[in-house]
């Protein structure tokens, strides 16, 4: 019988939970000791420096109340492996703590279980432990990954130089717009396209190959989740240096530039708003041929948008139109702790 028996939309229980949905999750990770114990044991390899991040989600916040499990968790996954791919590392191992509301059916954690799986298999990566809990409140998830680089070769914010330009991958601005059009806040645009930037939102697709692959090309780097501007705002404050940003050759997907074309006002949000998860470096000049043609090989575009300047301060990033113009931006991107009624351009984001 299996550990979590009962109606799918019984309560289950914690351990049952455990052993049926996530103990296979850490199977061939011999250090998970199944999720048996409390505590897991990661050997370091000689020659590499262990990367870690942890980022939370929360109902409502980060993502759609009602949006599939499976889907859920998959973001999750995504999101954290982005920070490590800026970082130029390869992931290996990943803990979640999961406090999942009172009610919660089996139903809905299976299918959450199974998108983790999905997911973990498809990056090459183990769940080796973590804590699950009940809350009254909205569900909350964070996830911490852990990955590897060539000790003392990782990419930092704070490595960008005056001169160099300043590349982005895949494109920009479809996770804001995605959740303009699950609002219904995009009438004008085709159905295709809608579905397009709401896929986006839902299910970012972190640059793990690129990542690793930029060290030796890329001097400094982060991925974008907070909006393209703030977060060049963070590698220019780090770096000491300022930033021109030429929004005229930013990379649209066709569905962001058809909606960009039928109100030109979004192209504000598409500059700021949040959950992109590209990855945003700077690279010496010399270095762009080899960019391009590693971009070719992997199949993800790298575009480059502007340069790195002498500068600094609040406003380091200057972000000019077609004819040259500075472009007035009322608000970077997305923080936390504003407020329910401000939620900066993005709307809900990261």
């Amino acid at each position: 019988m299996s550990a979590m028996a009962g109606g799918d939309d019984d309560p289950p229980d914690e351990f049952g939970l455990i052993a049926e949905l996530f103990a296979p999750l850490a199977a061939g990770y011999p250090g998970a000791l199944g999720l048996t114990d409390d505590a897991a044991f990661i050997a370091a390899a000689p020659g590499f420096d262990t990367v870690a991040t942890m980022d939370a989600m929360v109902a409502g916040v980060h993502f759609l109340p009602d949006d599939p499990p499976d889907l859920i968790a998959r973001k999750l996954v995504r999101v954290n492996l982005s920070d490590l791919a800026a970082k130029g590392a390869v992931p290996a191992v990943v803990m979640l703590a999961a406090a999942f509301p009172c009610g919660t059916t089996r139903s809905w954690l299976r299918a959450f279980a199974h998108g983790l799986r999905r997911d973990l298999d498809h990056y090459g990566i183990a769940l080796i432990g973590g804590d699950t809990v009940s809350t009254p409140g909205p569900l909350t998830l964070t996830l911490t990954a852990l990955g590897q680089v060539a000790t003392g070769r990782g990419l930092l914010r704070s490595g960008a130089r005056p001169g160099h330009d300043i590349w982005v991958s895949g494109s920009i601005g479809d996770a804001a717009l995605g959740l303009k059009a699950i609002r219904g806040e995009l009438p004008g645009l085709a159905d295709g396209h809608l579905a397009a930037l709401a896929d986006r939102y839902r299910l970012p697709c972190p640059r793990t190959g690129l990542g690793p692959r930029l060290i030796g090309l890329a001097l400094s780097g982060m991925d974008i989740s907070d909006g393209l501007v703030q977060d060049l705002g963070h590698i220019c404050r780090a770096s000491g240096v300022a930033a021109e940003v030429d929004a005229a050759v930013v990379p649209l997907s066709a569905a962001a530039a058809a909606a960009v074309k039928d109100d030109q006002s979004l192209l504000a949000l598409v500059l700021t708003g949040g959950d992109d998860y590209e990855l945003l470096f700077s690279a010496p000049p010399e270095a762009a041929d080899a960019i391009l043609i590693l971009a070719k090989e992997l199949g993800v575009p790298a575009t480059r948008i502007g340069r790195v300047i002498d500068g600094g301060g609040a406003d380091a990033v200057t972000v000019r139109g077609g004819d040259g113009q500075v472009l007035a931006i009322e608000r970077e991107g997305w923080r936390h702790f504003r407020g329910p009624d401000d939620k900066g351009a993005g709307g809900w984001s990261d």
